[in-house]
């Protein structure tokens, strides 16, 4: 049976600050998974969202991040409430080279890109978390492994954006946006996958290899569970065991 989405990944120097900014930027609570080096911050239960894992890493931020996080607002002043929230908790206001656009680029106190979009009554059954953007110089190249690798549906937005949802309910979209220039470090967040209890994580591996994923060795060692795996621009993805959640 195929993969399905289980969380989204951030790299963290401390993962136990990152989840309390992160929480504070969802409003969902903050759990510590493993002491001093794995918090997860997760939407209660019945309400739309993804898992937010912050796991332990050595190495700092190099460069601006191909992926990033959307989060939503409502109408209204909510916008400018939540850029101030966020502000108070440690984000800074970030030049992407975003010019005039409704939506607010600030970084997280690591510096992790995020936006604040302007109301978008089409979002607003997404929940706080609205979307995953991946920087794409050809959003078709890297769609159909996607769509494989998540179990999501894809809809063509416009010539610079291709948009997955599950197909399981309301949540947060990944848009795959059209930018220039390519990807040339380790992506700072990555997406979790994995098949279901009854599933066969080898086999879904090499479907996803067959669709264009490649193996990387971003440093994981040779005794991990998961299988590290790159789109074709680069992007990393784990393949967990059947059956893991966030």
């Amino acid at each position: 049976m195929p993969t399905h989405l289980v969380s989204v990944v951030v790299d963290s120097l401390d993962p136990a600050a990152q989840a309390r900014f992160w929480s504070t930027a969802t409003g969902w609570p903050a759990i510590e998974r493993r002491p001093d080096q794995w918090w997860a911050v997760r939407p209660p239960a019945g309400e739309p969202g993804l898992p937010i894992e912050l796991v332990r890493v050595e190495d700092p931020k190099v460069g601006k991040n191909r992926v990033h996080l959307d989060l939503s607002s409502g109408p209204g002043g909510e916008q400018r409430a939540i850029v101030d929230r966020l502000r108070r908790a440690g984000a800074t206001p970030a030049d992407i080279g975003q010019h005039d656009v409704p939506w607010v680029v600030l970084a997280d106190p690591e510096g992790n890109e995020l936006c604040v979009l302007e109301h978008r009554p089409g979002f607003a059954a997404n929940g706080p978390l609205a979307a995953i953007v991946i920087d794409t110089v050809d959003p078709a190249a890297i769609t159909d492994l996607w769509a494989a690798a998540t179990g999501w549906t894809a809809e063509r937005l416009s010539d610079q954006t291709i948009a997955l949802s599950s197909p399981d309910g309301p949540g947060p979209l990944i848009a795959l946006v059209r930018r220039d220039g390519r990807k040339v470090v380790k992506n700072r967040l990555h997406l979790d996958v994995a098949p279901p209890a009854d599933g066969d994580q080898a086999a879904e591996v090499q479907r996803l290899l067959s669709l264009g994923a490649t193996r990387v060795d971003v440093g994981q060692g040779p005794d991990v569970d998961w299988v590290v795996l790159a789109d074709p621009e680069g992007n990393e993805l784990c393949v967990l065991l059947p059956g893991a959640e966030a």
